[in-house]
């Protein structure tokens, strides 16, 4: 439920390019330490309606799996409801258990006002905070950064930003493009453009630039890898299973 403010069928479109997903999109992700399964993570996107307007609703979840689950559970739900067209979020649900860490916010975006009510279920309370333009949320911005961000304009070490709002707090997402690769997968060999998000480093990153994300070079748009460089070795993500993308998977046959 939408808590304040108003969607409005009437938003102007950030881009007149047509968007790279549709609804029936499903992606799942196998995330591991070397050849030791930690977890599996799903996104699925599906129609929806806020209000009577209609939205995209995607739909997020990960799991603990085998030994890494006896050592650590983790359950974590994601839900994010955002407009058709200028993919920016009126309603967040992040609801979380992580080793005993538990966390159930709902957040519901007025992007006229620029600003966000926090409601959190766990503690029963209720905050409003300012949000910067066009704020996106943990989920929101995955496909946000697949609609207006990779195109082929793009030059080796250009940036761009993003601007998040999570939990309590705004921050600015930001990734580097640094060229082209022809990636090696389950499914094939692939043609990849290759980024590179900046992260705070300290804690378990060693620095900035120590994640890699390679994203289907082709109409989809697919984040196939995500690599994280630790102190001792590397978590990476890996595309496991898709169905319902928009555009033919391409797909280099040796």
């Amino acid at each position: 439920m939408i808590l304040f403010g108003q969607v409005s069928p009437e938003i102007e479109n950030n881009s007149t390019k047509k968007l790279p997903f549709q609804s029936g999109e499903w992606f799942e992700f196998r995330i591991h330490y070397g050849i030791f399964n930690a977890s599996y993570a799903s996104i699925e996107l599906v129609n929806d309606t806020i209000n009577g307007v209609p939205v995209l609703h995607a739909k997020g979840y990960g799991r603990t799996t085998g030994l890494a689950r006896l050592f650590f559970k983790l359950e974590d739900y994601y839900d994010t409801y955002f407009d058709e067209k200028k993919v920016i979020p009126y309603w967040f649900i992040r609801d979380i258990y992580e080793g005993g860490y538990t966390k159930n916010l709902e957040i519901n975006f007025d992007h006229k006002k620029n600003i966000a009510l926090v409601n959190n279920k766990k503690n029963n309370t209720k905050a409003t905070f300012n949000i910067t333009e066009n704020a996106q949320d943990l989920l929101s911005a995955f496909y946000y950064l697949r609609a207006f961000y990779p195109n082929e304009k793009m030059e080796i070490d250009q940036t761009f930003s993003v601007n998040m709002f999570f939990d309590s707090e705004n921050y600015i997402f930001k990734m580097k493009y640094i060229g082209k690769e022809l990636l090696s997968t389950k499914f094939g060999k692939i043609k990849c453009m290759k980024f590179r998000p900046y992260v705070q480093s300290g804690r378990v990153f060693r620095e900035k630039e120590s994640v890699t994300l390679w994203i289907t070079d082709d109409g989809n748009k697919v984040p196939i890898r995500l690599q994280a460089e630790l102190a001792i070795g590397a978590i990476v993500a890996d595309l496991y299973n898709f169905k319902n993308l928009k555009y033919p998977f391409k797909i280099i046959m040796n």
